[in-house]
């Protein structure tokens, strides 16, 4: 009997041994995996031009007004201000524009008056200048003339019997190269000994590319906007017309991502490594293991423009987090990314648009130029890592270029999960 109870009690004890063990074994949790498909879609939308503006207010004679804007190699500028002591005439150079910088990439200074004319808008009758009851200011109100419907031609080129000033000696234009991608033109009215006096009404400018008239085409009918410049000196409806074609637009470059605790790609406040300085100058993301550079629908590597998208696919665990960088390629260091986002929110992976949580960041490898208009900027730039040494850090950057959208609206990145 005795016996019996030892056994018993050997049983049980190695019975709650072995339970034991099984409840408090040592062996690693392995935590689910989630496959994650990150989509990143170039948000910019397509413009035509690159900069617009507007002189204020009148000029008179002795007077002149200044107007400032940054352009870069292969940019022109269009002007154009009604002689107001006429019925639609205005001031302008040839309906292509001025280019800004010549063949060897030196930028334009200097007196340019020799590159305006008058023109005539086409769309009212002409009468004597200085004279004329449609003129400002005898005139009764905006648009009163009689309509010509006409086109625009250089006045040289229309037999209206009337004897109008030189251009020099109404109207004197000058530009002077600030320094970087800056200009500065002045519009001076010298017509205070002319055979007609005249104020200049204000005026719009635009900075665009070869082979795109903005303002006018000689021959062809005048826009509204241009009739109302013309006619009354307005500039609100071709500002109107002309801001929903202007803006910066610029590819995003193939790009790098890490996956895990730690932000692989860059770290702020560091300085750039040697791989960083490639994805951020050149948009060469070869350095990382992680890259992207392909876009949807190509057999190629390849920057993405407008509407177009890159794509990739990785797995996390919670606790995870995701990097991401890819160069804003009108640009001589900037990226945008994300810097160590959360891929689970109490267990459950993300999903969505995530664009909001996206960061500009600042490579510090090389000093910036305007966005857009830098020498040192694809496709202006001579070739890869040309520009000017910054030897700085990378950071947020807290200046950019005054054209740049908000980050979801020049970038936007969704992702979708699913759990293996």
């Amino acid at each position: 009997m005795k016996n019996s109870i030892l056994a018993f009690t050997f049983l049980s004890a190695l019975a709650f041994t072995s339970c034991s063990d099984d409840e408090n074994n040592n062996d690693p949790v392995v935590l689910p995996e989630t496959s994650f498909t990150v989509t990143i879609e170039n948000a910019f939308q397509p413009k035509d031009y690159f900069a617009y503006g507007a002189t204020e207010g009148l000029i008179t004679p002795g007077n002149s007004q200044d107007f400032s804007f940054n352009a870069g190699k292969g940019h022109y500028l269009s002007f154009a201000t009604m002689f107001v002591q006429s019925n639609d005439l205005f001031y302008a150079p040839m309906e292509g524009g001025i280019a800004l910088y010549d063949d060897e990439g030196n930028a334009l200074t200097g007196d340019i008056t020799s590159q305006f004319y008058l023109w005539d808008a086409g769309t009212e009758v002409n009468e004597e200048p200085g004279v004329g009851a449609n003129q400002a200011p005898r005139q009764s109100g905006p648009n009163t003339g009689t309509a010509e419907n006409g086109v625009v031609k250089l006045i040289s080129d229309v037999n209206d019997g009337y004897t109008y000033p030189a251009t020099s000696d109404v109207i004197n234009v000058s530009i002077k190269h600030d320094g970087g991608t800056m200009f500065t033109v002045t519009v001076a009215n010298v017509s205070e000994n002319a055979s007609v006096p005249t104020p200049f009404a204000p005026g719009n400018w635009v900075v665009h590319s070869k082979g795109q008239y903005p303002l006018f085409q000689e021959d062809k009918i005048a826009s509204e906007g241009l009739e109302d410049l013309a006619e009354d000196g307005g500039t609100d409806v071709l500002s109107t017309a002309i801001a929903s074609m202007t803006g910066l637009v610029s590819p995003f470059a193939p790009g790098a991502y890490s996956v895990g605790n730690a932000n692989t790609i860059f770290t702020l406040g560091a300085a750039p490594t040697s791989e960083f300085e490639s994805l951020t100058e050149d948009g060469d993301p070869s350095g990382f293991a992680n890259h992207f550079n392909t876009p949807q629908g190509a057999s190629a590597p390849a920057p993405i423009f407008p509407g177009e998208k890159y794509s990739f696919t990785f797995t996390a665990m919670d606790g995870d987090m995701l990097s991401m960088a890819t160069m804003l390629v009108q640009s001589n260091d900037w990226v945008l990314g994300f810097d160590n986002i959360k891929l689970f929110n109490n267990g459950t992976p993300i999903s969505g648009d995530i664009s909001s949580q996206l960061i500009l960041i600042d490579g510090g490898s090389e000093v910036d130029e305007y966005a857009g208009a830098g020498s040192y900027q694809a496709p202006r730039q001579p070739g890869p890592n040309s520009g000017m040494a910054e030897d700085g850090t990378i950071e947020v950057e807290g200046t950019p270029s005054s054209n740049l959208l908000a980050n979801s609206e020049m970038l936007k990145v969704t992702i979708t999960s699913s759990q293996q």
